[in-house]
């Protein structure tokens, strides 16, 4: 069987969105098998439910030369194998396993900075050295995502939520049992690529569980999971590392770690469509003695090597090639950057500044948490605003309608690293930091969903790659920021570090309006984003 070149061009984004046929339902990039499938593959195998539950399509065989009926297997009506029709019960308890799994996650990443003097005083090294071990997590937070997308597309979402968080919990052990400051390091590392798994499949295994019209205020619970496990991180490993040790930081971690892998491996089941479907094509064929069934996924003739290439490779050529991605990548990467750089510059403030106890001053995260939970709060309306706009729109609107939450809501940004900045000096009232931060919290998930969303929207069919694209920088920036965070608040003082941090979040906030009103004209000159034209193309 024969099926059409590369995956690199516009004719390949039109042929695909065309083979949904009637356009009327809505695509969801993040859950379908983009990167798995040629070039005119008929993806609504994976998006329709049918009466047979097949779709028949003809291809050319190689033996014959003649067009041979292939039966892509499809969910039936109602089917209750699909995610989506699962009781709206069970996929809540989905949901919440997966965000409380994001949390842990998040959680993991910033507790340890309560308490960065106890590896120096046990192991003889430097502050320096003490906080590689927290930069070494983020940066795994960056590679990971290269190798989980695609292992989740060819493998599906639960053996790598299996397999990577098993890995996390045993490492966490020589962590806490550590002897040096090497071990601390090589294990944290490994944990770092290990535990980013559930932060890379958790947004595709929502979107196969929830149709996109009932997704908001799942979205909006999900959301606030990564944020607030930072928030609540050097809260809890304060009064922990002040009263049991560095060590029970670690501890803390493996039973939450172990908790959510025993919830995500026992009780959650596979849910992405195009492996569900793939194993009922298998037991079709020897069930029925028929090889005609199969999937979009088994028809495609590109050699794996090929479409390897295509899952490492191309977050890196959107990342250098395309202006959208590079300019949001930094800008989000500034915003992870910062927020790694609080948990270093909250001790510096209130330990360092006022005398406080690392207990104390994870009390003054407090306010960032709030931020957070009202800003996911209100991801309902934001979404709901959007429908709004599509209907205006005629149910296309333009991938640039996706920047307006951020457009207004990323001055909340620099306000509140403004507030933190001319409050904090060592005779000022202590409220004055904590209250930077909730301005800080409450802009963050609108920036962090808008820009996702706007990634989506534009590359569609290379959604995967773009996002993996902005994580790796955005986390690559995070891991640097931990190590010159002190250095910079030494030499230009309290309130002109954060001034500092707090300029460029201001002038960051330029890229959400340049691309909201000159997007479009840049979609048209791009190799990969998905163009109006392309949309004209399909309708005529």
């Amino acid at each position: 069987m024969e099926t059409p070149g590369s995956d690199n061009t516009h004719t390949n984004a039109t042929s695909r969105t065309a083979s949904f046929g009637s356009g009327h339902e809505p695509l969801d990039y993040l859950n379908l098998p983009v990167r798995e499938v040629s070039d005119g593959a008929d993806l609504r195998e994976y998006t329709t439910e049918t009466r047979e539950g097949e779709i028949i399509k003809p291809v050319k065989s190689n033996v014959t030369g003649k067009l041979e009926d292939w039966k892509l297997v499809t969910f039936t009506i109602d089917d209750p194998e699909n995610p989506k029709n699962w009781s709206k019960l069970y996929k809540w308890y989905c949901t919440m396993v997966v965000a409380f799994t994001c949390f842990v996650v998040a959680f993991a990443s910033s507790v340890i900075t309560a308490h960065i003097e106890g590896p120096m005083e046990d192991f003889g090294v430097s502050r320096e050295a003490s906080l590689v071990v927290v930069t070494v997590f983020v940066v795994g937070f960056g590679v990971g995502p290269m190798f989980f997308a695609p292992m989740s597309e060819m493998l599906g979402r639960r053996p790598i939520y299996a397999v990577t968080l098993l890995i996390a919990v045993v490492f966490i052990i020589p962590c806490a049992v550590a002897k040096n400051i090497g071990t601390l390091i090589v294990c944290r590392l490994i944990d770092g690529i290990a535990f980013s798994a559930p932060m890379t499949l958790v947004g595709g295994t929502l979107a196969d569980l929830w149709k996109s019209e009932e997704r908001g205020v799942p979205m909006a619970a999900f959301s606030a999971a990564p944020f607030i496990g930072p928030a609540i991180g050097p809260l809890a490993g304060g009064f922990l590392g002040d009263h049991a040790g560095w060590r029970w930081l670690y501890w803390l971690q493996l039973i939450l770690s172990f908790v959510a892998w025993v919830l995500i491996t026992f009780t959650v089941p596979e849910t992405y469509a195009p492996i569900l479907l793939k194993k009922r094509a298998q037991k079709l064929r020897k069930t029925e003695n028929d090889d005609k069934y199969t999937t979009e996924a088994e028809l495609d003739p590109r050699p794996f090597g090929e479409r390897l290439r295509i899952f490492l490779f191309r977050p890196f050529q959107l990342l250098f090639l395309e202006p959208i991605v590079l300019f949001i990548a930094l800008y989000m990467s500034v915003l992870y950057g910062l927020l790694y750089m609080f948990f270093v510059a909250y001790p510096i403030v209130y330990q360092s500044g006022k005398g406080w106890s690392a207990s104390s001053t994870g009390l003054m995260f407090i306010p960032l948490a709030i931020g957070v939970l009202m800003s996911a709060a209100c991801a309902p309306l934001v979404n709901k605003h959007y429908l709004k706009i599509s209907a205006q729109c005629g149910g296309k609107p333009p991938a640039e309608k996706r920047l307006i939450p951020m457009m207004w809501s990323c001055w909340f940004i620099p306000i509140g690293l403004f507030i933190f900045a001319w409050t904090s000096y060592k005779d000022l009232h202590w409220i004055g930091p904590a209250i930077g931060g909730w301005p800080v919290g409450f802009g963050f998930i609108f920036l962090y969903n808008s820009a996702n969303n706007y990634l989506v929207d534009t590359y569609q069919h290379q959604a995967a790659s773009a996002l993996a694209a902005k994580t790796f920088l955005r986390s690559m920036w995070g891991a640097s920021t931990v190590l010159f965070t002190e250095q910079m608040y030494d030499r230009l003082g309290y309130q002109w570090a954060s001034s500092l941090l707090a300029f460029i979040a201001l002038a960051c906030c330029l890229i959400p309006y340049v691309f909201y009103f000159k997007g479009e004209a840049i979609r048209r000159f791009s190799r990969y984003a998905f163009s109006d034209d392309e949309e004209q193309a399909i309708k005529a």
